[in-house]
This record gives C-alpha cells, sequence and structure tokens, in this order.
C-alpha cells in the first residue's frame, strides 16, 4: 500500500521543535503503546509514529494487532482495535538522546497518573531505556515487567525506530506479537 504523505519542510520540523501531540487514548484500551518521545516529524505532522522508516505501523500490522496496515494518518482508528498511543515524554525533540533524566523520571510519573485514568489492560513501553529511565529499573529487559500500574500489566518492546540496529522489522513484530498473545481478544468476559 502507498501513500502519499505530507511531507514537513526543514521550515516545519524546525518549528516542530518542543511541540507536543495529542494522545490516541481512551478508557479501558487493551494495549495502550507508549512512545518515548514525538520526534520532529511527528510534531510537525501531529501524528504518532510518522517518520518514514520508523517500524511501528508495519510491526502493529505484521503481529496481527490490526488487520492491515495503517499509517500515522489513521492513528483515530486504533481505539476501534483497543489500541492507543502516548508518550513518556511529551514534547518534540529531534532525537531522544536530548531528553533529560528529570524529564524521564516525571515523565514516569505522569504516565502512571494516566495509566490510573485510563486503565488499559497492558501499558506496552516501547523502548528498554526509556522504560528504564522513567521508572527507575536499570535492569529491565524486553518483555513482560514484575512491575503493574494497578491492574494494568506493563510490558517493554523494542524501539520501532528505524535507528534502532539491535532488532529488525521481523524481530519487534515478534515482540508485539508475543504480548499480543497475552491478551483477550475485544469483547472477550
Amino acid at each position: 500500500m502507498t501513500r502519499t504523505a505530507h511531507r514537513p519542510t526543514p521550515e516545519e520540523l524546525a518549528a516542530a521543535q518542543d511541540t507536543t501531540i495529542a494522545d490516541v487514548a481512551a478508557p479501558g484500551l487493551r494495549v495502550l503503546f507508549c512512545g518515548i518521545n514525538p520526534g520532529l516529524w511527528s510534531g510537525a505532522t501531529g501524528r504518532h509514529f510518522a517518520r518514514p522508516g520508523n517500524r511501528f505501523w508495519p510491526a502493529l500490522y505484521r503481529s496481527g494487532f490490526t488487520p492491515r496496515q495503517l499509517g500515522p494518518d489513521e492513528q483515530q482508528e486504533l481505539p476501534a482495535f483497543g489500541l492507543g498511543i502516548t508518550n513518556v515524554v511529551a514534547r518534540t525533540t529531534a532525537k531522544a538522546a536530548e531528553l533529560t533524566p528529570e524529564e524521564y523520571r516525571t515523565g514516569g510519573a505522569a504516565l502512571v497518573e494516566r495509566v490510573e485514568r485510563l486503565r488499559p489492560q497492558v501499558l506496552a513501553v516501547l523502548g528498554i531505556g526509556a522504560y528504564r529511565a522513567a521508572f527507575g529499573r536499570p535492569k529491565a529487559t524486553v518483555g513482560p515487567q514484575r512491575h503493574t500500574i494497578g491492574d494494568t500489566r506493563v510490558w517493554v518492546l523494542p524501539n520501532p525506530s528505524g535507528l534502532n540496529a539491535h532488532y529488525t522489522l521481523d524481530g519487534i513484530a515478534a515482540e508485539f506479537r508475543a504480548l499480543r498473545a497475552t491478551l483477550s481478544e475485544p469483547g472477550d468476559a
């Protein structure tokens, strides 16, 4: 499937620095996916995981979370599948390395409040480093965590950024699939 998406200009990307984009979330989701923070491309377009080369949308489809590959311009369809997106840190940056330890800790505390309010089955943090920094768990690994937020299970998934050379798209999709296998389907009692 080929989509022609708006390609931000260098000026639009620069103007997106330190902005925020709205969460795609609702109460009672099966999974609330949590990115590190929006990149400039996402800030300029107002869409999560919008940069070409980000593997979030293909991994979501390949793992069976969606019946077809959605694109960032279709992010509002996610709640119909019991899915949502948020971020540990709300502000956009060119690189996650621009975030401070304090931003991660503050973002982690705000994320806990969001999860307590929305009560998804699972909070899936996309990036081991972000999870470790936000929740003070330096030895955490990819996969299910012992740590819960109320009744919400916490799961760490690989960062889907094209810059994450530790995982291929197939490897990321396999980790998404492992999470999906533990979930009840929409409408299950």
